[in-house]
Protein backbone atom coordinates (compact mmCIF):
# COMPACT_ATOMS: atom_id res chain seq x y z
CA UNK A 1 0.00 0.00 0.00
CA UNK A 2 0.68 3.20 -0.61
CA UNK A 3 0.92 6.78 0.68
CA UNK A 4 -0.53 7.73 -2.98
CA UNK A 5 -2.98 5.17 -2.46
CA UNK A 6 -4.22 6.10 1.00
CA UNK A 7 -3.58 10.04 1.72
CA UNK A 8 -3.06 12.50 -0.47
CA UNK A 9 -1.34 15.66 2.15
CA UNK A 10 -1.84 15.17 6.16
CA UNK A 11 -0.33 17.24 8.59
CA UNK A 12 -0.61 16.33 12.03
CA UNK A 13 1.02 17.29 15.15
CA UNK A 14 1.47 15.36 17.87
CA UNK A 15 1.85 16.23 21.59
CA UNK A 16 2.62 15.02 25.03
CA UNK A 17 5.23 15.19 27.85
CA UNK A 18 9.15 14.07 27.56
CA UNK A 19 9.11 10.84 28.43
CA UNK A 20 6.23 9.94 26.63
CA UNK A 21 7.27 8.61 23.42
CA UNK A 22 6.24 11.84 21.52
CA UNK A 23 9.03 11.40 19.45
CA UNK A 24 9.06 8.09 18.36
CA UNK A 25 6.47 7.26 17.33
CA UNK A 26 6.98 10.17 14.88
CA UNK A 27 9.83 8.85 13.46
CA UNK A 28 7.80 5.71 13.07
CA UNK A 29 5.27 7.31 11.05
CA UNK A 30 8.02 9.23 9.17
CA UNK A 31 9.89 6.08 8.78
CA UNK A 32 6.51 4.33 7.30
CA UNK A 33 5.88 6.85 5.00
CA UNK A 34 9.42 6.42 3.39
CA UNK A 35 9.06 2.84 3.04
CA UNK A 36 5.38 3.39 1.27
CA UNK A 37 7.14 5.85 -1.46
CA UNK A 38 5.73 9.25 0.26
CA UNK A 39 7.30 12.70 0.96
CA UNK A 40 7.45 13.50 4.74
CA UNK A 41 8.97 15.78 6.91
CA UNK A 42 9.34 15.33 10.61
CA UNK A 43 9.89 18.31 12.98
CA UNK A 44 10.42 18.33 16.59
CA UNK A 45 10.39 20.05 19.40
CA UNK A 46 10.97 20.24 22.74
CA UNK A 47 10.39 22.31 26.08
CA UNK A 48 13.61 23.36 27.89
CA UNK A 49 13.20 20.45 30.51
CA UNK A 50 15.12 17.39 30.12
CA UNK A 51 12.33 15.02 31.53
CA UNK A 52 8.65 15.82 31.60
CA UNK A 53 8.66 18.77 29.73
CA UNK A 54 6.51 19.48 26.54
CA UNK A 55 7.48 17.77 23.65
CA UNK A 56 5.79 17.88 20.24
CA UNK A 57 6.24 17.09 16.80
CA UNK A 58 5.12 18.04 13.09
CA UNK A 59 4.67 15.26 10.38
CA UNK A 60 3.75 16.33 7.54
CA UNK A 61 2.98 13.45 5.35
CA UNK A 62 2.19 13.40 1.27
CA UNK A 63 2.35 11.97 -2.29
CA UNK A 64 3.77 15.69 -3.46
CA UNK A 65 6.47 17.62 -2.84
CA UNK A 66 6.40 19.23 0.43
CA UNK A 67 6.70 23.15 0.88
CA UNK A 68 7.29 23.63 4.21
CA UNK A 69 7.62 21.62 7.26
CA UNK A 70 5.81 24.17 9.54
CA UNK A 71 1.79 24.17 10.10
CA UNK A 72 -0.13 26.24 12.24
CA UNK A 73 -3.69 24.79 11.61
CA UNK A 74 -2.68 20.83 11.63
CA UNK A 75 -5.30 18.51 9.76
CA UNK A 76 -4.95 16.15 13.38
CA UNK A 77 -3.94 16.25 16.84
CA UNK A 78 -2.44 13.24 18.57
CA UNK A 79 -2.59 14.60 22.43
CA UNK A 80 -0.94 12.45 25.07
CA UNK A 81 -1.70 14.80 28.07
CA UNK A 82 -4.64 17.36 29.16
CA UNK A 83 -2.06 20.30 29.11
CA UNK A 84 -1.45 19.54 25.25
CA UNK A 85 -5.49 18.95 24.44
CA UNK A 86 -5.62 22.88 25.80
CA UNK A 87 -2.54 24.34 24.55
CA UNK A 88 -3.47 22.88 20.60
CA UNK A 89 -7.32 21.72 20.23
CA UNK A 90 -8.12 24.69 19.11
CA UNK A 91 -5.43 24.96 16.32
CA UNK A 92 -6.84 21.88 14.63
CA UNK A 93 -8.32 22.78 11.04
CA UNK A 94 -12.09 22.75 11.16
CA UNK A 95 -13.25 18.77 10.06
CA UNK A 96 -10.05 17.72 11.66
CA UNK A 97 -9.49 14.86 13.78
CA UNK A 98 -8.44 15.04 17.49
CA UNK A 99 -6.95 11.44 19.09
CA UNK A 100 -7.29 12.04 22.78
CA UNK A 101 -5.41 9.69 25.69
CA UNK A 102 -8.62 9.53 27.66
CA UNK A 103 -6.82 8.33 30.43
CA UNK A 104 -4.94 11.79 30.77
CA UNK A 105 -7.11 14.29 29.58
CA UNK A 106 -10.59 14.97 28.52
CA UNK A 107 -11.37 15.20 24.97
CA UNK A 108 -12.04 19.45 24.24
CA UNK A 109 -16.57 19.65 24.21
CA UNK A 110 -15.63 23.11 22.40
CA UNK A 111 -14.87 21.19 19.27
CA UNK A 112 -17.63 19.74 17.75
CA UNK A 113 -16.77 20.85 14.04
CA UNK A 114 -13.83 17.69 14.68
CA UNK A 115 -13.93 14.22 14.80
CA UNK A 116 -12.87 13.44 18.25
CA UNK A 117 -11.09 9.95 18.56
CA UNK A 118 -11.29 8.96 22.87
CA UNK A 119 -8.29 6.82 23.32
CA UNK A 120 -8.04 5.36 26.94
CA UNK A 121 -4.48 4.38 26.05
CA UNK A 122 -2.73 4.78 29.07
CA UNK A 123 -5.03 2.32 30.69
CA UNK A 124 -4.91 -0.35 27.63
CA UNK A 125 -0.76 0.05 27.96
CA UNK A 126 -0.98 -0.96 31.69
CA UNK A 127 -3.31 -3.47 30.59
CA UNK A 128 -0.58 -4.77 27.95
CA UNK A 129 2.27 -5.18 30.68
CA UNK A 130 4.11 -1.17 30.54
CA UNK A 131 1.84 2.14 30.36
CA UNK A 132 5.18 3.55 28.73
CA UNK A 133 3.02 1.80 25.35
CA UNK A 134 0.11 4.49 25.38
CA UNK A 135 2.03 6.05 22.91
CA UNK A 136 1.74 3.18 20.60
CA UNK A 137 -2.11 2.09 21.29
CA UNK A 138 -2.24 5.88 20.12
CA UNK A 139 -0.42 5.72 17.24
CA UNK A 140 -2.37 2.49 16.26
CA UNK A 141 -5.63 4.55 16.45
CA UNK A 142 -4.22 7.22 14.09
CA UNK A 143 -3.23 4.71 11.74
CA UNK A 144 -6.50 2.96 11.76
CA UNK A 145 -8.81 5.80 11.65
CA UNK A 146 -6.96 7.91 9.13
CA UNK A 147 -4.65 4.96 7.15
CA UNK A 148 -1.79 7.67 6.15
CA UNK A 149 0.03 4.29 6.24
CA UNK A 150 -0.21 0.76 6.87
CA UNK A 151 0.03 -0.52 10.15
CA UNK A 152 2.41 -3.01 8.91
CA UNK A 153 4.89 -0.61 7.84
CA UNK A 154 4.76 1.07 11.29
CA UNK A 155 5.78 -2.41 12.73
CA UNK A 156 8.51 -2.52 9.68
CA UNK A 157 9.97 0.66 11.00
CA UNK A 158 10.70 -0.32 14.80
CA UNK A 159 13.74 -2.19 14.15
CA UNK A 160 14.93 0.51 12.69
CA UNK A 161 13.62 3.70 14.47
CA UNK A 162 14.17 2.03 17.94
CA UNK A 163 17.78 1.70 19.95
CA UNK A 164 18.77 -2.05 19.43
CA UNK A 165 18.33 -2.00 23.56
CA UNK A 166 15.08 -0.78 23.19
CA UNK A 167 14.30 -3.76 20.74
CA UNK A 168 12.64 -6.35 23.54
CA UNK A 169 10.07 -4.06 23.51
CA UNK A 170 8.84 -4.67 19.77
CA UNK A 171 6.30 -7.20 20.73
CA UNK A 172 4.91 -5.34 23.51
CA UNK A 173 4.92 -2.12 21.04
CA UNK A 174 3.20 -4.35 18.20
CA UNK A 175 0.04 -5.47 21.11
CA UNK A 176 -0.55 -1.56 21.41
CA UNK A 177 -0.09 -0.57 17.99
CA UNK A 178 -2.82 -3.77 17.28
CA UNK A 179 -5.20 -2.55 20.54
CA UNK A 180 -5.28 0.79 19.35
CA UNK A 181 -6.48 -0.11 15.95
CA UNK A 182 -8.74 -2.46 17.19
CA UNK A 183 -10.74 0.32 19.47
CA UNK A 184 -10.74 2.49 16.26
CA UNK A 185 -12.13 -0.41 13.95
CA UNK A 186 -12.60 -0.58 10.69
Amino acid sequence: MSVQQMIKHQELRIAGMGGQGVMVIGQLLAHATVIEDGNVVWFPSYGPETRGGMAECTIIISSDEIGSPVTSSPDTLIALTQSMIDKYASSVRREGVIVVNTSLAEPPTYRDDCKIIAVPASKIAAELGNEKAANMVMLGAYVQALKPVSLESIKASMPQVLPEHNHRFIPLNNAALDKGAEIVGS
